[in-house]
């Protein structure tokens, strides 16, 4: 049933609604609380309220509200609405900004709950822009465990709460909400609540109880079908009829590099030459931290592949990553008789009209490229092995898309610097068989990592004057471009450093340094040509946002300097801090953080006390969450509305197994089919639909 069937959705609050993609009173229902507010307790006087703190009281308005306007220098006016309540114990200012209407809202001698912060100005307790509701509406907002909701545009949390309780009362109408998707056989095994009980104490608790059961089930649910999807990808690969390299070998390869494999290196080389020989399709990740070396065991697959007379494809986030796997892979694969092309999106016409006759025709035999590889005008001659680097920045349909673009069915490699929590890698990675470089190659540096304040600002320009005398360079990286996204994301842009004023700055605070900078929105012609300089040595300071993060590779780099480093997840400082250490000499990273927060503080500690990725990694997943766990959602994760993969571990194990004892289980044909309608629509809104 269409949203605008409920009471006080018109227009413009349909048009806010379908923005967030609701639609429907089913995806309203669906659309879960982001947290909860412990109000059940309506004990407070105003002599008992806590500054700095979230306090619930009853008061009576002791006198009509005042309004009055505030003039601001630089800024518009701001109008100050005042009321004044008062209890057996004593009287209490409350003041709300920019909603004038509200003088005209309460009445003297009326009463009403208020929840809102109280602070302590000029000596007197001020509660400010509480959320208020007259004593005979406690049941929603007062009085019990409120839910909190991430709210569209339109919408308070009250007028959302609202509308979910009329939907949740509105009964037999809005059914689809409540229709079951997981089959009673699996609901019965693993006391499963019905979704109606669910959907209604995910809301609107009744009790603690009921709201763990609600949760429980509401999180077995998604995973499920998350987890079926995954599995029905992987099932489609399994078994599959894959080219067979027959008895070539690397040893030519391994041979002509000019340093030694690692054993782990070997061992994942080993898993993917047994794979290639099998007759069966290769599904495989190669996970390893930074600078674990990745890369030369995907040049490795690839010439098995080129050996047997096939080509290979190596699909990259960047283009300045891009034509950097270029230039290694011309240096090793040229003198072994293999043309390399380049395809990106910055390419010339004629550039680009030969690289996609080269790969057509079969004359490139190795093809690097970004999300250009898998345009429509892109054809292969024989494509027999499809590399994706950093998957989790495509998803699984991109890397799909790519293999389709083969006349046979290649094979696939995946390749990752992120270290993934086992939770995670069970959604990201769950229709592939997994390999993991889990040792460094020798003569890699530790990087001294350090947390300082903007305080010793003036002791890290001498720092970079003294690494860069030494022969050496550094990046230093900001999160924002310019200072006017610096002031969309920050009250105070001061606080907030981007690329553009810190370059200047520290060009004048360095005199007769090579200082450059480089962001996303400049050119990409602009960007290689700043990041060949940079590897050349010809720039000694780059200035960089997070464009650099990913795979860069300058051996000469060995300070890092990371500004706000609060903005940015662990996984990512980790990332960004394996830009240095590539070299001979001792390697730096600085994470800078004004920010006096607690969980800060324990972040950026744990970044000084630990190298080990999968640490960190771990944390990052507990703070931020899966959503963010990458900096930046990322297409290759599912969007969870209810399930956190660090604190719901046990719930997804248990999903594990329901999944594979599913096909045993005696469960009525209608189930069946409906259970096959849900998984279908996961796997069009999660993969696009692919198989």
């Amino acid at each position: 049933m269409n949203i605008t069937k409920l009471n006080g959705v018109g227009a413009k609050r349909a048009h806010s609604l379908y923005n967030s993609g609701i639609y429907t009173v089913a995806d309203l229902l669906n659309h879960f609380p982001r947290d909860y507010d412990d109000r059940s307790q309506i004990g407070k006087t105003v002599a008992e309220l806590m500054p700095d703190a979230v306090n619930t009281l009853r008061g009576t308005i002791a006198a009509d509200p005042e309004s009055a306007r505030i003039p601001r220098r630089g800024a518009s006016a701001l109008n100050l609405t005042k009321l004044l309540i008062k209890d057996y114990t004593g009287t209490l200012e409350i003041v709300w900004f920019n909603q004038p209407y509200l003088k005209k809202y309460f009445k003297r001698g009326n009463e009403y709950i208020f929840t809102g912060k109280v602070r302590e100005i000029g000596g007197k307790l001020q509660m400010q822009s509480p959320e208020y509701e007259p004593c005979r509406d406690v049941e929603l907002s007062h009085g019990r465990i409120v839910p909190i909701y991430t709210t569209p545009k339109q919408f308070s949390q009250k007028t959302f709460r609202a509308l979910i309780h009329q939907a949740l009362d509105a009964g037999t109408g809005y059914d689809a909400a409540f229709s079951e998707y997981v089959p009673t056989a699996i609901r019965d095994k693993y006391s499963l609540c019905s979704r109606k009980t669910a959907i209604q104490n995910i809301h609107f608790p009744e009790s603690d109880t009921l709201f763990l059961a609600a949760r429980r089930r509401l999180v077995f649910e998604e995973l499920f079908f998350v987890q079926s999807a995954l599995q029905q990808l992987k099932d489609a690969v399994t078994g599959q009829a894959g080219l067979n390299v027959g008895s070539h070998g690397i040893g030519l390869f391994i041979s002509a590099l000019p340093f030694s494999l690692t054993n782990a290196q070997i061992a994942v080389l080993a898993d993917i030459r047994r794979d290639m020989i099998s007759g069966k399709r290769m599904n495989r990740l190669v996970q390893g931290d930074v600078g674990s070396g990745k890369t030369v065991v995907a040049m490795a697959a690839a010439y098995l592949v080129m050996q047997a007379g096939y080509q290979a494809a190596l699909m990259v986030p960047t283009e300045v990553l891009a034509s950097q796997h270029y230039s290694q892979c011309k240096q090793f694969f040229e003198p072994l008789g293999f043309e390399t092309v380049l395809l990106t999106g910055s390419l010339g016409a004629k550039e680009r009209r030969e690289s996609l006759a080269k790969i057509q025709n079969g004359f490139a035999n190795m093809v690097i490229g970004t999300h250009a590889l898998i345009q429509e005008k892109v054809e292969y001659a024989q494509l027999g092995l499809a590399i994706t680097d950093e998957q989790h920045r495509f998803g699984v349909n991109q890397r799909l898309n790519l293999t389709e673009k083969a006349q046979i069915i290649p094979h696939t490699l995946v390749m990752t610097a992120t270290p993934i929590p086992r939770t995670l890698g069970m959604i990201l990675y769950g229709d592939l068989d997994i390999s993991i470089i889990n040792e460094l190659p020798p003569g890699r540096q530790t990087i001294k990592t350090y947390s300082v304040g903007s305080k010793y600002q003036q002791r890290m320009h001498g720092f970079i004057r003294t690494e860069i005398e030494a022969g050496r360079q550094a990046y230093i990286i900001c999160p924002a471009i310019e200072a006017r996204e610096a002031d969309e994301n920050q009250e105070n842009p001061d606080q907030l450093k981007n690329v553009l004023d810190y370059t200047a700055e520290l060009s004048a605070a360095l005199p007769g340094m090579k200082i450059a900078h480089l962001h996303g929105k400049m050119k990409s012609t602009q960007k290689q040509e700043i990041m060949d300089a940079f590897k050349a040595g010809d720039i000694s300071v780059l200035v960089s946002t997070t464009v650099i993060e990913v795979g860069v590779h300058v051996a000469n780099a060995t300070l890092m300097i990371i500004e706000n480093a609060e903005r940015f997840g662990l996984s990512q400082l980790h990332q960004l801090r394996g830009r240095v250490g590539r070299g001979q000499h001792q390697s730096y990273c600085i994470l800078i953080t004004d920010t006096k927060a607690q969980e800060t503080k324990s972040r950026m500690k744990a970044m000084c006390d630990t190298s080990d990725g999968f640490v960190l990694a771990e944390l990052d997943l507990k703070i931020r969450g899966a959503g963010d766990f990458f900096g930046t959602r990322q297409h290759g994760l599912p969007t969870f509305s209810i399930a956190n993969l660090y604190r719901d571990m046990d719930i997804l194990k248990e999903v594990q197994q329901a999944i594979l004892e599913v096909h045993e289980m005696q469960i009525l044909e209608e189930e069946r089919t409906i259970m096959k309608q849900r998984l279908s629509r996961v796997l069009n809104d999660t993969y696009g639909g692919v198989m």
